[in-house]
């Protein structure tokens, strides 16, 4: 796999918060509590990892690098 296609399957991950599992993974990775994680799924009405990364950047969220 070439760094473009790594680059696009990185901006397409999906964060799934249904299950508790899905939950810890996501908010470990990101270094975010899930009350954050979830209110910026509400504001951006989006679950792609890009996208919620942008509303973190753009409103000073401190979090971890999207790199898993």
């Amino acid at each position: 796999m070439n760094n473009t296609n790594l680059k696009m399957d990185e901006q397409s991950e999906i964060i799934d918060i249904s299950e508790e599992k899905e939950c810890r993974y996501w908010t470990s990775r990101l270094g975010v509590k899930i009350e954050v994680l979830k209110s910026a799924i509400r504001a951006t009405r989006c679950v792609t990892l890009k996208d919620i990364s942008v509303y973190f950047d753009q409103n000073n969220i401190k979090h971890l690098t999207t790199h898993s």
